[in-house]
């Protein structure tokens, strides 16, 4: 394979993207800082096919980056592959708007496997190729220049074992049958709506004190008042305000500015600084939630009874086994909300109940509930007897 280091200009980019357009698949990785910015700082992209491989420093003045994030959103005939790739298409999505497509996760694909769940790269590396990585380089300050040769042989490496590995997977799942197994994973992976974040849905990730439709409200205009001021700022959440002290002014007002210098995590300086004006006035602005806003009492699917929590249990226990049977993770088969609904006699709209996971869990689940299906023990061991009813 032909390296080629670090990419600093736009005419060398365009060249290898050309080349690269023409491949079947490219491995894509990234290295970013975010500890101290709400927006992650790229600082280097690495991509390979399986006849070369790059570094692309996306911060060297006046590259182009146009038509490499092109061929990563827009060419629908290059598989774009990915490990644990979420964080890597957050960046992309934000500087697109779009994500890239067709794709493949192979973390995800491992997890059809027998690797288990979120197998992390080096494991991975390590079980199909048999060999260690370099993990010297792991806390690098990515965005400082320039970067050394191991720095980047370092970055490199990813994508070059990235793109071995890949070929090697896709031969598995094709000779077990399980390709298609991954279809749904790999499109919910790419959504990209997972990654269009209103600031007005910023209070639905925060610890919820309680359903009072006016303390919800203000918790609301607050959670979506610190996201403007985060990203106006290019701050993290918690430099502009802690969740606890943010839930504490949603459960006792402050009257007047003057007031916050009394709250707790909160200095003098927001007494009378232009922030907290605007705090002020995201709390003044605040209405009540309406009855369709607020958060459901527990979980949205039917409670569960003493009975169908025991079969909930069970449903658990046959989950683990046929995850043992087969070597799928049993987070790629069914999550734990699936079988309680199932448990509780929801029938519509269940993924267990079709396609590939019926046929591999789904149906014995099935037969568990509705009594055609038993645990038994011979010579010592648990097994599956069909029942007579």
């Amino acid at each position: 394979m032909k390296i080629h280091k670090l990419i600093s200009d736009s005419a060398t980019l365009a060249e290898l993207v050309e080349r690269l357009a023409a491949a079947p698949f490219v491995a894509v990785d990234t290295e970013f800082m975010r500890e101290n910015t709400y927006w992650p700082e790229l600082c280097l992209i690495q991509i390979a096919s399986s006849e070369e491989a790059a570094a692309i420093d996306p911060m060297a003045e006046g590259i182009d980056l146009k038509p490499l994030l092109d061929l990563l959103v827009d060419n629908d005939d290059v598989l774009k592959v990915f490990h644990a790739g979420g964080q890597d298409l957050e960046i992309i999505y934000n500087l697109t708007g779009k994500t890239p497509a067709p794709l493949f996760d192979t973390q995800i694909a491992a997890m059809a496997l027998g690797f288990g769940e979120q197998v992390g790269y080096s494991s991975l590396v390590e079980s199909m190729l048999g060999h260690a990585l370099d993990k010297g380089a792991r806390f690098t300050d990515w965005s400082r220049r320039p970067l050394d040769k191991r720095q980047i042989d370092y970055a490199i490496a990813d994508v070059t074992h990235l793109s071995t590995i890949f070929p090697r997977m896709v031969d598995k799942l094709r000779k077990n049958g399980r390709g298609d197994w991954l279809d749904d994973e790999m499109e919910r992976l790419a959504d990209p709506s997972s990654f269009a974040f209103a600031p007005e849905d910023a209070w639905k990730r925060l610890k919820l004190p309680g359903r009072n439709p006016q303390l919800l409200g203000r918790l609301k205009a607050l959670a979506a008042w610190r996201e403007r001021e985060a990203r106006s700022k290019n701050l993290p959440r918690g430099r502009i305000i802690k969740d606890d002290t943010l839930g504490e002014l949603a459960s006792h007002p402050p009257k007047t500015q003057d007031d916050l210098g009394r709250v707790r995590g909160l200095s003098q300086g927001w007494r009378s600084n232009d922030i907290g004006g605007r705090l002020m006035e995201a709390l003044e602005g605040a209405e009540p939630l309406s009855a369709d806003d607020l958060p459901e009492r527990g979980p949205k699917r039917p409670g569960l009874t003493k009975d169908a929590v025991l079969v909930s249990d069970l449903l658990k226990l046959l989950l683990k086994i046929r995850s043992r049977e087969t070597g799928v993770a049993s987070k790629l088969i069914a999550r734990s909300d699936d079988l309680e609904a199932l448990a509780a006699g929801v029938r519509d709209g269940l993924p267990i109940l079709r396609g590939w996971r019926f046929e591999q869990f789904g149906r014995d689940a099935l037969d568990l509930v509705e009594g055609r299906l038993a645990f038994a023990t011979e010579d010592g061991r648990l097994k599956m007897t069909r029942t007579a009813i």
